[in-house]
């Protein structure tokens, strides 16, 4: 086994998704290294500027039934993670991902590869910077690693643990993913508009996962919400859902139809993130419709 960096685009011909990674045959046997252990999403710099932006577990890999010269990697869902803190490819001359460099610390064509095998060293940095379990320096250029995959100045020791064990941390994912939700719904409930701030600075609103996490629901923001806590209890037991083009839905099954009318935003339409990148995903609102939601929607 072996940790890895896997290149996706929006744009790209394969068939990518929170769930499996779509790969050419030429990539088979670098894949086979990765599977059962650590990889990190990464869109290239000519495509976004989300640079490393997801960490996930890949647990096997499956032939294309349309195509016999392309594979799938299945994702260990519960395990994918999405960064609060976006780690770009480069910042003022440093590289997260360090073995990129060659001899005289530039950026050598292992960097152009869409799957590329990684030490531990260069795993550690960017779930550090992105997770913020801690920050390493980084390797600059100009600046080549040693052989053992760090810089000489850094403690060997130290980089080279291997940080995957907090990556499946529930306390860890939670703190991760709660950042990434408030950061982009802006602290601000969904579906009531409230953005109340106490005394020290915290939000009110939580982070809610649309998919359970203990039914394989990812901790990805298109699996999330901003929702205030009496909301999020609400949606939760399926007295409120969400509909595809941000329609909210309320359960026939509620008692106050009046209170629930004057908490909610007007004409109940959710306040959803203008990139459709970061919307929630159709599939976990489909399932929430049908697993979660209770009774009838009445017409507000």
């Amino acid at each position: 086994m072996a940790k890895g960096i896997l290149l996706h685009r929006e744009d790209s011909e394969y068939n990518d998704s929170w769930d499996a990674y779509h790969f050419p045959k030429n990539y088979l046997s670098r894949v086979e290294q990765l599977i059962g252990d650590w990889v990190v999403f990464m869109e290239p710099v000519k495509a976004g500027k989300r640079g490393y932006y997801a960490v996930a577990r890949l647990e096997g890999i499956r032939p294309d039934p349309e195509n016999t010269k392309h594979y799938y990697a299945d994702v260990d869902t519960p395990t994918y993670l999405e960064f609060a803190q976006l780690v770009p490819f480069q910042t003022t001359g440093a590289y997260p991902e360090g073995s990129i460099l060659n001899a005289d610390g530039r950026v050598s064509g292992k960097a152009r590869s869409a799957v590329r095998i990684i030490p531990v060293s260069d795993f550690n940095r960017i779930v550090s910077l992105g997770v913020e379990l801690e920050t390493p320096e980084l390797p600059r250029s100009g600046e080549a690693e040693t052989t053992l995959g760090v810089r000489e100045t850094l403690n060997p020791f130290e980089i080279q643990q291997d940080r995957s064990k907090a990556l499946v941390e529930r306390t860890v994912r939670d703190a991760a993913f709660r950042k990434l939700v408030l950061k982009t719904y802006g602290k601000r409930c969904a579906f009531t508009g409230f953005q109340w701030i106490n005394g020290a600075g915290r939000a009110e609103v939580q982070a809610a996962h649309i998919k359970p996490v203990e039914l394989n629901g990812p901790d990805s923001i298109r699996n999330g919400l901003a929702l205030s806590g009496t909301v999020h209890w609400m949606f939760d037991r399926g007295l409120l859902s969400l509909r595809e083009d941000g329609k909210i839905l309320v359960s026939n099954h509620i008692n106050d139809i009046d209170g629930i009318k004057k908490l909610l935003l007007p004409k109940a339409n959710a306040d959803l993130p203008l990139h459709q990148s970061s919307r929630p995903h159709p599939h976990f609102l489909e399932w929430h419709q049908r697993e979660r939601f209770k009774g009838l929607a009445v017409d507000l």
